[in-house]
């Protein structure tokens, strides 16, 4: 807001007196806050500070004592600089204390060798300084209409660090009280210098205030979330002091990001979206990039030199959920469990909502006893759903983020197999699933689609035309191993009906269900057919 001492002496008004710094060089980038004339000695205790100071020294004292207290006294203060005129006092030379008291308290001396009108400065100095200020507050008038307008507009947060980014030209960070990054604009700079180790950098660095600026590392921060209820830092890696308008920016930012939160209160929470984004691209990512290994780091969780396991939780909806809860805020429920467990067993986790299930994926030390954990794990996230079963399940450890992918999709095909499956078990591995296991991971593919459509077709369309119930006849024949009497007494159905059942089945399909390759291949397609259905019900 403030030109500086240099600045001042650039000044037309001033190089037509010729201007010289005799002492202080050093404090020539002082902000000036006003021009002051003053030709008493005891004029210090009248000033707020940032005055420079104009003077003939007509009134000062040729005592070097005096002089040197003259100049401390101002320093005290802190006036940016003091300009003595060499025409009526001294015209040659200023005093050696003069001198050597400002350079001492590192207060710039400036001597004019021509007369010089000081109306003429002050004019200059001060009509500067409030263009200088009406500037600032055009500019803080327009920071306010920016925010206010992404306000309403219900942007997201990256929105606003991009704003932030673009108006200050620093990177700007958004992090949770536990110094976690949620949001981050780089302002063109390269993320891989900025958020390695960010939780250990940014944990030392405190301001005691809503807002400032530490000068050691180099940050503006200010606290986002109301008082009482403060949630996240927002900080502008500056280098420098910034300038107040950057202040106003970062203080606006911050506005819009808590009232973000507060409107956005039924959607997932900002840490929820960052982890969700981290996932998707290691979803999508065989090879992830250094730079998502680096966001993920600075969320708290190191994928590098850790043991990954990849965690999928998929809520049993009952006829009471359905009634009690929708599918989004279960999820989310179900979400914030998981987190929960994951930050009382002391591991590093990301964790988010898909579409049916919740994903994540733990950082292990590689001394953990990964059993132990994940049953400590799931056994947390049963007991806070008591009231909402789930299935929890797991991939395969990994050894780094080249796996992380791999342990995801396991653990989401796991869990889809165990639903399906209704088994009970505290957590599900792909041992558990077996065949059903073996189906979801190729559930995708077009032979095994194929393959059910060629086994069961004409039972299908026998139902479907004729309204009967031979598909679910064959469903309990299969999973009954062949024991008709346990079929037709799961069915609900007497012997001699459902035995009439299977004849009409072996008659449609033109095989002997007591063939045990028939009922092998009957079974897988039945299998496959049911995840199918159950795909294209959950898309759906």
């Amino acid at each position: 807001m403030y030109p500086t001492v240099a600045e001042v002496l650039a000044l037309p008004v001033l190089r037509q007196g010729r201007p010289h710094v005799v002492a202080g060089a050093a404090g020539l980038d002082a902000p000036v806050r006003w021009a002051h004339v003053a030709e008493v000695a005891d004029i210090a205790p009248l000033l707020r500070g940032g005055e420079l100071v104009l003077t003939t020294g007509v009134a000062l004292p040729d005592d070097g004592a005096a002089l040197a207290r003259y100049v401390a006294d101002l320093a005290g203060v802190g006036v940016a600089g003091i300009v003595v005129e060499l025409v009526r006092h001294w015209s040659d030379k200023l005093p050696p204390a003069l001198v050597e008291a400002a350079d001492r308290h590192g207060v710039p001396l400036i001597t004019l060798s021509r007369e010089t009108r000081f109306v003429s400065v002050t004019e200059a100095v001060n009509g500067l300084i409030v263009d200088a200020q009406v500037d600032e507050l055009r500019a803080a008038e327009r920071v306010h209409e920016t925010f206010t307008a992404l306000t309403v507009a219900g942007a997201e947060p990256g929105d606003i660090l991009r704003e932030v980014a673009r108006l200050t030209e620093h990177p700007a960070v958004l992090e949770t009280l536990s110094h976690e990054v949620l949001a981050y604009d780089t302002a063109g700079a390269d993320p891989g210098e900025l958020l390695p180790g960010w939780p250990s950098r940014s944990r030392p660095v405190q301001v005691g205030e809503r807002t400032g600026f530490h000068p050691g590392a180099g940050w503006l921060i200010t606290v986002v979330g109301a008082r009482g209820h403060d949630w996240g830092r927002l900080v502008l890696v500056c280098g420098d002091p910034p300038p107040h308008r950057h202040v106003v920016v970062a203080e606006r930012a911050a506005s819009a990001l808590a009232v973000h939160r507060l409107v956005a209160k039924d959607t997932d929470s900002l840490e929820r979206q960052a982890h969700r984004a981290i996932l998707t691209e290691l979803l999508a990512n065989p090879v992830p990039p250094a730079e998502l290994t680096a966001r993920a780091s600075a969320l708290g969780v190191p994928l590098t030199g850790r043991l990954l396991v990849g965690v999928a939780v998929r809520p049993r909806i009952t006829a009471t959920t359905k009634t009690t809860q929708s599918t989004p805020v279960l999820l989310r429920e179900l979400a914030e469990a998981t987190a929960l467990a994951a930050r009382r067993a002391k591991v590093s986790a990301l964790v988010a909502t898909d579409d049916t299930l919740v994903r994540a994926l733990i950082a292990l030390s590689p001394e953990a006893g990964v059993d132990a954990v994940l049953h400590r794990l799931a056994t947390d996230i049963h007991d806070a759903r008591s009231g909402a079963p789930a299935v929890v399940a797991v991939g395969t450890t990994g050894s780094g983020p080249a796996e992380a992918r791999r342990t995801l999709v396991e653990a989401a095909q796991v869990a889809a197999a165990a639903l399906a499956g209704n088994v009970e078990r505290v957590v599900h591995r792909l041992d558990d699933v077996r065949l059903r296991g073996l189906l979801h991971l190729l559930a995708d593919d077009e032979r095994i689609t194929a393959f059910a459509a060629r086994e069961l077709g004409p039972l299908l369309s026998r139902d479907a035309a004729q309204g009967s119930r031979l598909v679910q006849a064959l469903r309990h024949y299969c999973e009954h191993g062949g024991n008709k009497s346990a079929a037709a007494a799961a069915a609900h159905t007497s012997r001699t009906a459902y035995y009439q059942q299977l004849a009409r089945i072996e008659q449609v399909l033109g095989v002997r269900l007591e063939d045990p390759e028939s009922m092998l291949s009957l079974y897988v397609a039945l299998l496959a057919h049911d995840i199918r259905e159950a795909d294209d019900h959950t898309s759906g």
